[in-house]
């Protein structure tokens, strides 16, 4: 039986900014963009969020939920440099370490022998050394596996540690609302209430072939997910898929030749981020395009890396549909390394 511990830092990047000017703990406060910029959330402290003031959230609709909101720009320099004390004290208990973001990550502490192999222990004792050394707080769950570790870190959040024992998982998950099972989103959430699916335990009255037939191969996992059954590993190594940029703009655009040199100046960007990756292979590029009406659609071809790639792209994609654009965003995805069949793409020139 695995030993899981899943670490999640409490509202990290506001918890930076507090930590580094202790004037923000006691005031609602979010990290984030600017609103005459369309700028979104970052994240946000818990004063901020009793006023449903949360991460992702458009920066001028957060000022209208809490006029009093106090907005910090985002200095990722800092956070990065938080995150890797972080890390260093994660890698100190395990190498079976899998970092899904900056503030958040799953260490498989199965074969650990610190406190006598104790899960618990060591996930009490990793909070207190991130506190010794960075004045931050982290929430942890300890399971059996990532998805019961993974809903463990929620219950006692912020600044707390919860434990599933792996005799104790069937209780645990019978009364857990089927929106916090992984995968399941707004659209999936609301077709299950419509067929009376709100928690797990109702999910397990279906049977495995009733869950495929209505949610297609998510089904297969939802039946396992909904008992706490969960065989995927701790991945310590990740690879990334893809690499770019977008920009949301302050005016909606009409124009395809501003859209050009926004595309141009992007394209350019992705150039320098993918000198950090000499040893990828690209195996296509795309464009994505955000209407006024958030209305989004991306396109998507295996084409040299070039400005004039892109834009074949995007006026192909835009010519189809041509009205006012609010976001753009320009990419290319990586070929797996096992994908030896797609040849190396010409380097930007």
């Amino acid at each position: 039986m695995r030993k899981i511990i899943h670490l999640d830092m409490d509202a990290f990047f506001a918890a930076v900014e507090m930590r580094d000017n202790p004037s923000l703990r006691h005031v609602p406060m979010a990290v984030g963009g600017s609103p005459d910029r369309r700028g979104v959330l970052c994240t946000s402290n818990y004063e901020a969020r009793k006023f449903s003031v949360r991460a992702a959230l458009p920066t001028a609709l957060a000022l209208k939920l809490c006029p009093h909101l106090v907005l910090v720009k985002p200095n990722f320099h800092k956070y990065a440099e938080a995150s890797e004390i972080v890390f260093d004290i994660f890698h100190e208990y395990s190498d079976l370490v899998e970092g899904l973001s900056l503030d958040e990550a799953f260490l498989d502490v199965t074969n650990s022998t610190r406190f006598q192999g104790s899960a618990t222990f060591m996930a009490q004792e990793i909070r207190k050394e991130i506190f010794k050394r960075t004045g931050l707080t982290a929430s942890a769950g300890i399971g059996p596996n990532k998805l019961i570790a993974k809903l463990a870190s929620d219950v006692n959040k912020p600044n707390g540690i919860f434990t599933v024992a792996p005799q104790q998982v069937d209780a645990f998950m019978v009364k857990m609302p089927i929106e916090r099972i992984w995968g399941v989103g707004k659209v999936t959430g609301k077709r299950m209430h419509e067929m009376g699916i709100k928690t797990c335990l109702e999910m397990q009255s279906y049977t495995r072939s009733d869950l495929i037939h209505h949610f297609g191969k998510f089904g297969d996992v939802l039946y396992d997910f909904c008992r706490g059954i969960d065989e995927r590993e701790v991945e310590s190594e990740y690879e990334r898929k893809s690499l770019g940029t977008e920009e949301t703009f302050n005016k909606d655009i009409s124009s395809f030749e501003e859209m050009r040199l926004h595309l141009v100046r992007m394209v350019q960007e992705v150039k320098d981020s993918l000198e950090q990756y000499p040893d990828k292979t690209v195996k296509n590029l795309h464009v994505k395009i955000k209407y006024f009406d958030f209305k989004q659609t991306t396109i998507e071809r295996q084409l040299p890396i070039n400005e004039e790639s892109f834009l074949l792209l995007l006026e192909e994609r835009w010519c189809q549909d041509p009205r006012p654009v609010r976001l753009l965003g320009v990419g290319v995805k990586f070929a797996e390394s096992k994908d030896a069949s797609v040849f190396q793409l010409p380097l930007l020139t």
